[in-house]
This record gives structure tokens, sequence and C-alpha cells, in this order.
């Protein structure tokens, strides 16, 4: 696998909700502090709110708040829908058909001014996209390394290992594994931890601790270093 900084990573996660936003910006921040041009990218978010300029997707505008390499938002998101409903059912009901060509297009125009390209998908690995089309087949049009968040609550161990056990079978190269504590009455979540790092062969790269709304955001700078190795 290329070292990230050389090519940069698609985050996926266990589900939605498991905080692949603040990892991916936080990811971001941390590259940016090693020196590099970082672009980023959300090519589809549903769940917007309408500006005079277009709707406008929060996800997305944290991610372009972290990056240093600026590009224009239609670049960063392309397909951004109002409705927060699962991208395949916006899609349709805009009338709008998700193109991964033209994302791929986005995508190199990013790599070109940028050392490397943070992309954040949308809810989990297999979120459809599209009548056939699913988050993972935009990973692999993208030939990005994969970083899977672990939200850590009841029922990620199953979501973990089938979503670990897809990449495999698709011939993603996986990146490692973040552990994101998002329920704090999680009942043990370090043997969670313990059982996929077992599983999976390999440590998180982080666990980040739970974070109360507004708390700040994580330091993953040792996360990345091992990133860049």
């Amino acid at each position: 696998m290329k070292p990230v900084k050389h090519t940069g990573c698609f985050v996926t996660g266990t589900d939605t909700g498991v905080g692949k936003t603040l990892i991916a910006a936080a990811l971001t921040r941390a590259l940016v502090a090693r020196g590099l041009r970082v672009a980023v990218m959300k090519p589809v978010a549903s769940g917007s709110d309408p500006t005079p300029a277009g709707p406008r997707n929060s996800d997305a505008l944290a991610l372009i708040a972290a990056a240093n390499v600026t590009a224009p938002y239609e670049v960063v998101n392309p397909y951004c829908f109002l409705p927060p409903i699962s991208p395949h059912i916006a899609a349709r009901e805009a009338g709008v058909a998700i193109d991964l060509a033209f994302l791929r297009s986005r995508f190199d125009s990013l790599t070109a001014a940028a050392d490397c390209v943070l992309v954040e998908g949308a809810g989990g690995w297999l979120a459809p996209i599209g009548e056939r089309e699913s988050m993972a087949d935009l990973a692999v049009t993208l030939a990005l390394p994969v970083l899977l968040v672990v939200g850590l609550r009841l029922g990620c161990l199953n979501h973990a290992l089938l979503t670990r056990e897809s990449l495999a079978e698709r011939g993603v190269a996986f990146a490692g594994w973040i552990a994101n504590a998002i329920d704090p009455h999680f009942d043990r979540p370090a043997e969670n931890v313990a059982t996929l790092t077992a599983r999976f062969g390999a440590a998180p790269l982080a666990c980040v601790p739970f974070l109360d709304h507004g708390a700040g955001a994580p330091d993953l700078s040792a996360a990345v270093a091992r990133l860049c190795a």
C-alpha cells in the first residue's frame, strides 16, 4: 500500500453516526500539521441546509475548515441533497443519477493540487448511492486505501467484522481502523477493542474517548504518523 501522504484515504464507518466526520477532520488537521497540502472531499451528502449559494452540508463544511487546499464547494461535495435520508433515495427524488466517473474526475482535480486527499463516505461501507452502486463502489473507483471508523456501541463487532470482510472481498487496501467511543454507557469497550484487534490482526490507530458535543476534537497526530510511515 502506498503511504497515505502520497495518496490519501477513504474514511468509512461501521454505520451512520459513528463519528466519521470528527475523525476525518482530525486526520486532516494532523496531516496539515505535518506540512502536507491536504484536500478533502465529501463526494455525496444528504441532510443539508439551503443557502443562497445552494445546499451546504455541515460535514463537508467541517472538512473544508480543516483542510489547507482550497477548492470550490461543488468540487468538494459534488452531490449535495437536502433531506437527511439515504443518498440513493435523495438522488432518485431529485432526479439525479450519481455518476462514479464524474466523482473520479472531481477527485483527480483535487489530487492535482494536493499531496493527499481525505475522502469521507456517507453512512456505512455498503450504503447505497444508486440502484446498484454503493459507497464501496466509489472507494474502489477512487482506488484509495480505506480507514474504518468503528463506533463503539452494542453491535459494533458484527458491523466491523462484516465491513472488514467486504473490504477484503473487494481487494481494497486496508489503511487501518480507529475506535471511537460514541456511547458513554457502552459496556466492556476495552474487551470489544481487544476482540477486533485480534480479529483484524492489528491494533487501532487510535482509541478516541467519548466527547460531549462541543468538547473539542481528538488529536490524531500519532495515528497520522503511522498512516504516513
